[in-house]
Formats: structure tokens, C-alpha cells, sequence
């Protein structure tokens, strides 16, 4: 089967998964096609219960170790553990903006989802990329793109691109959908998000960061790197300086976890909603060194990464934000940002597998499993973003 044909099979099932199960609660707005394909009954399948528990003040030696993990890593690093069922919260440097990169791709999908909750967004609205909406770096969608009229498909099928192999080009083609990132910002300001930005699109984000200014060309084969590389290192350093001092595209750690957390509980989107994003979240195959990597059996995630601009030893974003679920059935939601460093990347992933070891030995859940020292030899760098 043909690579192509199995990633269109893993998309769709997803989606489609969810939607059958959980049925559709939206109606086609204005811009939607004919009224007759919602067909089908309404559904809902409500969340898994969780058992309600008293809150619980912070755990002290969670609290020490994430202290001790922030204050031994050499760079910039943001960290926060919300406890979905618990309420209590461990943070350090939890409160400044680092950059997000792809994890910005959470709130394109949270604005997508509200729509559809809304009547205003269908998953299976048709949609099509073509080489215009082409966009840099990680794009597996481009060798499809440029094929014929463009590539065919569905608002859920770049959904599951955008989230579960990182795909910038979809994800852009979807913050288009949307309304562009005018729209994004107005979900985060409408469900009190807190310390999020959202960037300008992921064109122009990359190409200010690394001191150019945006053209068509650059989506073309390695047309970006090369006009990059012939820059003066000055000017190199000095925009990727601007962008780390002060992101367009960053967050504080703390304001995502409490997002996911909110999330988790239900409080952004409708159940059936909700049960989209976390599954698919949960089938993100991007990341495999950083925090899934340190859970034991029993656990499960959702979760997305976000990878930065290098430039030398130094690189400018390095996060995995997620959901995690004891096998118990407590939930964590947890953001490791690394926003500037210049240590090796098994050192970054080193310090996120640890967050994610110390959160499940909390839990009581490792069974002396928990692997928190894992080395580049395990997994390699090539990781996806």
C-alpha cells in the first residue's frame, strides 16, 4: 500500500472514528454545501466519568524535583503540571512567554472545533491544497499539493495532518478556514485563555525569525534554506534574538496546561469535540524522545510538540505540551517549553522525558519502568517536530 493511501486510511479513520461514534451536532453555515449530507441522527457519547476528588495542596517533592530539573538545565525553559482531577499546580519559570512553534496548531484546531460546535465548520466540508498554499519546513502534504488541480480532500482530514504528523502546510491551509489568525486570537480571547499568542502564520513567522522577508519562492525545495544561509550571521542572530526576547508566536507554560486542563474537563468544546481533539491528539506520532517516552505501560497521552529554528548550536523553541493519564485514570496536563538554548538536542529532550518520569512516579504509576535517562542512541534526533 502506498504511503500516500495508508496516511489518507490513518486520517480518515480517526475522524471518521469519532464522528460515528459521537455523531455531529453542527449545521451548515452560509459558505457550507447542501444541507442534505447531515443526514445522519445526532449522537453524543459523553467523556469517562471521573471520580471526583478533594483538592489536594501541591505534592512537595514534585515540586522540588521540577525546581531542581529547571535549575540545572543550561538555556531558557518554562515548565507547568496542572492536575486535571486534583487541582493543585507545580511550575517553574511557569509564567514567561516562550516561543510555541507547532504547538500553536492546538489553537487552530480548538478555533476549528468551536465553529463546527457552533454550525459554522463541518469536518468533512471538502477542501483543497494546491502549491500556493505551500508553506516550509515539515510538509508532507506539499508532494501532494503540487500534483495536478491540487490535492482533494476534507477540513478533517488537515486536522489530522495539522496535529498528529505536524503538517505546517495543512495547518495553514486550516487557519485560512478559520478566518486567519484574526480568528484564532478571538477564541482565545473569548474562552480566557490567558498568556497565549498566536503568530502571524507559520510563512511569515519562519521567514522574520530568520531575518527574511517572506517570498512564494521560498516554499519551493530548499529555496528557504538557501536564501537563509546567504545572509550575514549578523542578521541571522539579531532577528532570531528579536524573536526569542519577544515571540509573536509565545505562551506561558502555565496559561497551556490550564488550557488542557480545561480542556480535558470539558469546559472549551462540546463533548463530542472534545473527543476529536484528545484522540486525535492522542495518535500524534511526532516527538517519540520527549514526554511519551518516559511513561509507563499503562499511561496514555495526547499531546503536541513545537520545534524552533537552529541556528548554530542554538535553538529557538524546543516544547511538548500533553495530556497525560495515569492508568488510575488522573490526568495531567503538562508544558515543557524550552524557549532558547544552546544545549544538545538529547539534552532537551533529556529535560521533558524527565518532567514527564517525575509526574508519573507521583502518580505511584511507574512500577520502577519509568526510563528518565534515555540517551540520543535510543531514538535518534529525527523525531519530527
Amino acid at each position: 500500500m502506498s504511503h500516500r493511501k495508508i496516511f489518507k486510511f490513518t486520517s480518515a479513520a480517526i475522524v471518521a472514528t469519532a464522528l460515528v461514534a459521537c455523531g455531529t451536532t453542527s449545521r451548515p453555515g452560509p459558505s457550507a454545501v447542501a444541507p442534505d449530507r447531515e443526514t445522519a441522527p445526532v449522537v453524543s457519547i459523553p467523556l469517562p466519568p471521573v471520580a471526583a476528588r478533594p483538592v489536594r495542596p501541591a505534592p512537595t517533592a514534585l515540586e522540588n524535583t521540577i525546581r531542581q530539573l529547571a535549575a540545572g538545565f543550561e538555556g531558557r525553559a518554562g515548565i507547568a503540571i496542572r492536575a486535571v482531577d486534583e487541582g493543585w499546580t507545580v511550575e517553574s519559570n511557569g509564567r514567561q512567554l516562550e516561543p510555541q512553534q507547532s504547538v500553536s496548531k492546538l489553537w487552530v484546531a480548538l478555533t476549528l472545533l468551536d465553529m463546527r460546535d457552533q454550525g459554522r465548520a463541518r469536518l468533512d466540508d471538502p477542501i483543497v491544497v494546491r502549491a500556493e498554499d505551500l508553506t516550509l519546513f515539515h510538509q508532507p502534504i506539499a508532494f501532494l499539493a503540487v500534483k495536478g488541480d491540487g490535492f482533494h480532500t476534507t477540513v478533517g482530514d488537515l486536522l489530522t495532518r495539522a496535529l498528529t504528523h505536524s503538517d505546517n502546510t495543512a495547518n495553514d491551509r486550516l487557519l485560512h478556514y478559520v478566518g486567519g489568525p484574526d480568528a484564532v486570537r478571538a477564541f482565545i480571547a473569548r474562552k480566557q485563555l490567558g498568556d497565549i499568542r498566536f503568530g502571524p502564520g507559520e510563512r511569515l513567522l519562519q521567514s522574520r525569525t530568520a531575518g527574511l522577508n517572506w517570498q512564494p519562492s521560498f516554499a519551493i525545495g530548499n529555496s528557504f534554506e538557501i536564501a537563509r544561509s546567504r545572509l550575514p550571521m549578523a542578521q541571522r542572530i539579531a532577528a532570531l534574538d528579536a524573536y526569542t526576547r519577544d515571540p509573536p508566536d509565545g505562551a506561558a507554560p502555565l496559561s497551556i496546561a490550564d488550557a488542557l486542563a480545561r480542556l480535558a474537563r470539558g469546559e472549551l468544546l462540546s463533548e463530542t469535540s472534545t473527543r476529536i481533539m484528545l484522540d486525535t491528539m492522542g495518535a500524534s506520532v511526532t516527538g517519540r524522545a520527549r514526554l511519551r517516552s518516559a511513561l509507563p505501560s499503562g499511561w496514555k497521552i495526547a499531546h503536541k510538540t513545537g520545534t524552533g529554528q537552529d541556528l548554530g548550536r542554538r535553538n529557538a523553541g524546543f516544547n511538548d505540551v500533553g495530556l497525560l493519564t495515569a492508568p488510575d485514570g488522573r490526568r495531567y496536563a503538562i508544558a515543557v517549553m524550552i524557549g532558547d538554548s544552546t544545549r544538545p538536542i538529547g539534552e532537551r529532550q533529556a529535560l521533558i522525558r524527565n518532567v514527564a518520569a517525575a509526574v508519573a512516579s507521583y502518580a505511584g504509576g511507574n512500577g520502577g519502568g519509568a526510563r528518565s535517562t534515555l540517551t540520543l542512541t535510543d531514538f535518534g534526533t529525527a523525531e519530527g517536530d
